[in-house]
């Protein structure tokens, strides 16, 4: 089984600016503790000739809120791995693991402008490989996904207007 999730963020900025937006180490951390992440490391590597980068967000979240039979099957704590490929300014392919654990997501953001307004279209696939209640966890990750979405969007816009 997986889950199909599609959500559209919009800024009143060119797409280079929200390309530099989410190139920002101290961006993507506030991101992280907003929506909860006890801890988390940030990289960013970005080709000196080109719009190419490699981000990795390397997060704890407290399952404290969870249900208790995801925290049975997860612990106190998750780890999750975020690592998003950029091969330019405009698309990356993001991929998400929980390490140790049966679960992923994959799948792109893609920044399109129009009149000034950009546009990120993330696009991902979650699969969790537990039987019989799979399925509910991903429901689960596929809303705390639109949460965490629409933080980052209005942290993105309050970053942009500064």
């Amino acid at each position: 089984m997986s889950r199909e999730v599609l959500h559209r963020l919009t800024y009143n900025a060119p797409p280079e600016r929200v390309a530099a937006m989410l190139r920002d180490a101290d961006f993507r951390r506030e991101v992280c503790a907003a929506i909860g992440m006890s801890r988390a490391e940030v990289s960013v590597s970005v080709a000196e000739d080109s719009d190419s980068a490699e981000i990795v967000l390397d997060q704890w979240q407290p399952t404290s809120d969870l249900p208790a039979f995801v925290r049975k099957l997860v612990g106190e704590e998750t780890h999750i791995v975020q690592t998003e490929s950029w091969a330019g300014a405009t698309r990356g392919d993001i991929v998400v693991t929980i390490p140790g654990k049966p679960g992923d997501m994959s799948g792109t953001a893609v920044l399109t402008d129009e009149a000034g307004v950009t546009t990120e279209t993330v696009a991902l696939t979650i699969t969790v490989g537990v039987p019989l209640v799979g399925g509910k966890i991903e429901a689960l990750i596929g809303d705390m996904l639109l949460d965490a979405l629409k933080t980052e969007n209005r942290l993105g816009r309050d970053y942009l207007s500064r």
